[in-house]
């Protein structure tokens, strides 16, 4: 998913023409009366640092089963993947092919580093429980995951991409005053709910908007105007409002702030918008604060696999599988999660690579990037040790940001080193098998992870690397946590 904030020498002159095509459109409209990773196949470890992996993997699995943690508290959510088995799609859709999914993450990770690299005050350069199951999705052009929600009285089911990259959450909505996108469900009509209501202009939650999606809002009469735009050129744009929010029956919000999209257009495939788990005090992390304390964990599933789940608030249950690193305080970005990593292993062996390298620029955790960005000095010696362990079998062409790709099509089997990154407090999170390749077709199946152009670009932990993984974010502890075998 592109779901990024574009930089604001180009997005600035882009939304004054944006919003102004909104306000002489809804003026007409009142006078008148919308690839996939390699996914689970581990046959076995040969070795302790080892996998083992059938090529038969490389295919989505065609039956859908639930996460066994999916349900296991109460008011739990599922996640999908969106070209995985448990994602509905409609009968004509065509999902990206990998190297177009790896060209738009590139397009995410390009917005993600200017904003962090920008030194303005947009983004300054330098309880209770409830689970919701995650789908995981190529929305918004990448390997995003999708998560269910209602909006309005009575409740309208919505299938949201959700982002811990972004902060404001919208949904399309009618009448569509500009444009709308097809999506899976039907379009959210607020005049058919009671508890709608527009946020005025002249308002502290109006003027928030600004740090919350990196432009100032305008005003159509009295009411607040958000606009937002993405790294692929994608963009929303519409009223800024209040409903009511539901997750389950039992986790209900009155008065959310959301962006209510009247013109809507880009790669949002077909789903109906976002959900925005950044740090912002206009995300669902902080407007549902009083209730789950900022804390919230989730378990992204692979292609291959069934679901896993979003979960808000502490269940109560014991955490002593978890590994909690240190969450980091950065000025280069408020919506964003800082981690430090400290060392990476290939097959058991700790490359050499000084610390210095990853503390440069510093890395994020981001849902919504695909693929795992390095620092070029970590990549290099990564790569090169991958590379020995893979001498076994025929390189081929690279595909797109993936340099290091193998032709396994002659082969029923696969060994590859294990992986694992460390971060601060000695946290070892060993990578899931199905975090190490990422497959275009059985001859061409290449290393998950790209370097960045230059050692002063903020390295990314991507979700192809979370994927089966509980991570568990800790924001008032100050704190990340990481489990293996978090779908299961």
């Amino acid at each position: 998913m592109d779901m990024m904030a574009t930089p604001v020498s180009s997005i600035s002159i882009t939304f004054s023409f944006l919003f102004s095509v909104f306000l002489v459109s809804l003026s007409l409209l009142c006078s008148a009366k919308y690839g996939g990773a390699l996914g689970g196949g581990e046959a076995s470890q040969a070795q302790s640092h080892h996998h083992t992996l059938h090529i038969t993997s490389l295919s989505p699995s065609s039956v859908c089963s639930s996460s066994t943690k999916e349900n296991s508290k109460k008011g739990s959510l599922k996640v999908v993947h969106k070209h995985g088995p448990c994602a509905r799609h409609p009968d004509d859709f065509a999902p990206p092919t990998a190297a177009q999914v790896l060209t738009l993450d590139q397009s995410r990770v390009n917005s993600i580093q200017y904003r962090l690299s920008f030194n303005s005050t947009r983004n300054t350069v330098r309880g209770s429980k409830v689970t919701l199951p995650a789908i995981s999705g190529s929305s918004l052009g990448t390997g995003n995951y999708i998560v269910t929600i209602g909006i309005g009285t009575p409740k309208r089911s919505l299938s949201l991409v959700f982002d811990t990259g972004s902060d404001l959450t919208w949904t399309q909505c009618q009448p569509c005053a500009v444009s709308c996108y097809q999506q899976q469900d039907s379009i959210f009509d607020p005049s058919k709910s009671r508890t709608y209501k527009n946020v005025s202009c002249n308002t502290a939650s109006c003027s928030q908007l600004t740090s919350a999606t990196g432009n100032s809002p305008r005003c159509s009469a009295t009411t607040c105007v958000y606009g937002i735009g993405y790294g692929d050129g994608s963009f929303s744009v519409g009223f800024f409002a209040t409903d009511k929010l539901t997750l389950t029956p039992s986790d209900v919000f009155s008065n959310f702030f959301f962006g209510c999209g009247q013109n809507n257009q880009g790669l949002f495939s077909v789903f109906d918008g976002l959900l925005g788990l950044g740090r912002d005090p206009l995300s669902f992390v902080s407007q549902t604060a009083s209730k789950y304390g900022k804390y919230f964990s989730y378990c992204l599933p692979t292609p291959s696999s069934s679901s896993g789940y979003l979960k808000f608030g502490k269940d109560g249950g014991s955490t002593g599988s978890l590994q909690f690193t240190p969450l980091l305080t950065s000025s280069q970005g408020a919506t964003f999660y800082s981690l430090g990593v400290t060392a990476i292993k290939v097959a058991g062996n700790t490359l050499s690579i000084s610390p210095s390298v990853f503390s440069t620029a510093g890395t994020i955790i981001d849902s919504g990037t695909v693929i795992t960005r390095l620092p070029p000095a970590a990549y290099t010696a990564l790569r090169k040790a991958f590379r020995r362990q893979m001498t076994r079998y025929p390189l081929t062409n690279a595909m797109s940001i993936l340099d290091t790709c193998y032709d396994l099509s002659k082969y029923s089997t696969v060994r590859i080193p294990t992986i694992d990154f460390v971060f601060r407090g000695n946290v070892d999170v060993p990578i899931d098998s199905s975090g190490i390749l990422f497959a275009g077709s059985p001859s061409q199946v290449c290393l998950a992870f790209a370097g960045n152009s230059n050692a002063n670009s903020v390295g990314i932990f991507g979700n192809v690397q979370q994927q089966t993984l509980q991570v568990v974010y800790d924001v008032t502890g100050g704190k990340l946590g990481f489990g293996t075998r978090g779908c299961s």
